[in-house]
């Protein structure tokens, strides 16, 4: 009969667990992946909606300088009109005819600057429905960023103890951090919390 050897038990628990070790190393990496993709989501979420902000603001200062401009004109064609009505019967027909025809070209831009003022308010609130949506975008990175980063950290730590608890325990993190990622590029969900 054939001598037949037998692995020695401490080779084969150093086979097993080098195993385990590249197989949490390999998913290590993807999480780290994961937690790239996520920063550049956050990070792209964080400079729209901040951008939107700034663009809205411009646009309602821009809002507010017609509504004075208006204002201003319509100002003036009232003061025009009241002393029309004032010294009008007293007044020559030249001089009548010129603040006639100005109280029309006042009233003209008057209802200019209105049109102007609503085009401009109907941009300026687009803007921060955009804001918004970014706004409403953003926590969800920051979680995932938390979670996958915690993820890192126990895979990293099951590695060390050679614990597969712990690594399912980063799975599980890293799971969550994914759903919180893929909704902060999607939006597929609103948690109420976040808002």
């Amino acid at each position: 009969m054939a001598e037949l050897e037998l692995p020695n038990p401490e080779e084969l628990e150093e086979v097993r667990t080098k195993g385990f070790t590249r197989k949490v190393a390999l998913t290590t990496a993807f999480f780290a992946v994961l937690l790239a993709i996520t920063s550049l989501g956050g990070n792209n979420a964080m400079k729209e909606m901040l951008l939107s902000q700034q663009q809205a603001s411009d646009q309602w200062s821009f809002y507010q300088s017609k509504v004075m401009r208006e204002h201003l004109y319509k100002t003036l064609s009232l003061r025009l009109e009241l002393d029309l009505v004032e010294r009008g019967a007293t007044m020559k027909p030249a001089a009548k005819n010129r603040y006639q025809a100005q109280v029309k070209e006042l009233r003209v831009e008057e209802a200019r600057y209105g049109e102007e003022k609503k085009e401009i308010e109907r941009e300026a609130k687009h803007l921060e429905e955009h804001r918004d949506k970014y706004l409403a975008k953003d926590p969800y990175f920051d979680y995932a960023e938390v979670l996958l980063q915690i993820s890192i950290v126990l895979a990293s730590i099951s590695i060390l103890a050679v614990s597969r608890p712990v690594f399912y325990f980063a799975i599980v993190s890293a799971s969550l951090g994914l759903i919180m990622m893929l909704n902060g590029y999607l939006l597929l969900f609103r948690m109420p919390f976040f808002h």
